[in-house]
């Protein structure tokens, strides 16, 4: 069997990929760009027995980071990236949202 198992999720109406990734092992996982749809994607992490262990961001672009900070708020988990250049991006995620029709969209400090 695989040491790792991984699983694609689509994601908001913009239909962008959240990644999950996690050890077969342990069952830890991270939960790669949650742009939103938080409560799918953790009922699927549910469904499967995998345990939430960090939020992973890529980048600040609202399709990729726009659900991180309601993802951090149900878990508890640190939100590791992205790089500290992106903050602009997500300082503009509410209103990024607000354009796009992802009203609930919020920014965050990365931990």
């Amino acid at each position: 069997p695989s040491p790792i198992g991984v699983f694609i999720a689509p994601v908001t109406p913009l239909q962008q990929n959240c990644t999950v990734v996690w050890c077969a092992a342990t069952n830890k996982a991270a939960i790669i760009d949650p742009g939103g749809s938080v409560d799918m994607v953790l009922a699927e992490v549910k469904r499967r027995g995998l345990i939430p262990d960090q939020i992973w961001i890529t980048h600040g672009h609202l399709d990729h980071a726009g659900g991180a900070a309601e993802m951090q708020e149900k878990t508890g988990l640190q939100i590791i990236g992205p790089h500290p250049e992106d903050q602009f991006w997500i300082d503009g995620i509410p209103a990024q949202g607000r354009a796009y029709g992802l009203p609930d969209a919020r920014a965050f400090t990365p931990d």
